[in-house]
């Protein structure tokens, strides 16, 4: 597949692919679901191309970031593929799960070609979950296909500006489907006051607070920073179980 190099990261038209084709960074299981509500449970990802944020802590920019804006430029030639719905199925279904998560980047960019694949696994009862920053809409064909979406507003750590990362209709948009889990990533105190002005003014629940880094040691100490002001607030803790397990590596 043929993607310019010359673009800003947020700028990459991963929706120009035509017909049922899905930009795809990689597809890896059986794994174990590392974060949220289903933490534990053994599962298989999609990882898609592009997004529309540019985290500073993400731990997947190899599926966005072509200019080194986060320290490593990645050649998006080597780093997408353009599949089509069938191949992503078939690659999934042969990896013995039965619970799909869909992940990014983010992959509401796609969500007008993700619907073919999401109908194959629902057909095969494989429970579905969908990642997502929260800055756009499901449709509602994506919310009848997904069991759950784990909707991660980004916070001022991310340093991602706040008109790019808050759009308080998606975010309501979201909690009106009734399938949806909050995972806010979190470094410190300052983060759960932040979290908490967004948990009021749109009411959002569950809430779950991850705490973030790369690496264990890193995972651990923001996890404990954290912890007790979230059990204070009536909230639940997530840590990174594939940090914990695999450290900072690709397709576990």
């Amino acid at each position: 597949m043929s993607v310019r190099t010359d673009l800003e990261p947020m700028t990459v038209n991963v929706g120009a692919v035509a017909g049922s084709s899905l930009v795809v960074s990689e597809i890896f299981g059986p794994t174990f679901q590392g974060e949220g509500p289903s933490l534990g449970r053994r599962c298989a990802f999609v990882r898609l191309g592009g997004c529309n944020l540019h985290c500073r802590w993400c731990d997947t920019a190899y599926t966005w970031d072509w200019t080194g804006r986060n320290g490593i430029r990645y050649d998006p030639g080597k780093e997408l593929s353009k599949m089509t719905v069938d191949e992503v199925w078939a690659n999934l279904a042969a990896r013995g799960a039965d619970m799909l998560v869909v992940s990014g980047g983010e992959p509401l960019l796609q969500q007008d070609r993700l619907s073919g694949l999401l109908v194959k696994a629902r057909t095969a009862a494989w429970w579905v979950e969908l990642e997502t920053a929260g800055t756009i809409a499901p449709s509602p064909d994506l919310v009848r296909l997904v069991d759950r979406f784990n909707v991660s507003p980004k916070l001022e750590n991310s340093a991602n500006a706040l008109k790019e990362r808050y759009v308080p209709k998606v975010l309501d948009a979201f909690q009106a489907t009734g399938k949806v889990a909050w995972k806010f990533v979190a470094i410190d105190e300052n983060d759960l006051d932040e979290i908490a002005a967004l948990v009021d003014r749109h009411r959002l629940s569950p809430v779950y607070v991850m705490p973030e880094g790369v690496t264990a040691e890193a995972v651990t100490r923001h996890a404990e920073a954290i912890t007790e002001g979230v059990l204070r607030r009536g909230w639940n803790v997530t840590t990174r179980l594939h940090i914990l397990l695999y450290g900072n590596r690709r397709g576990v």
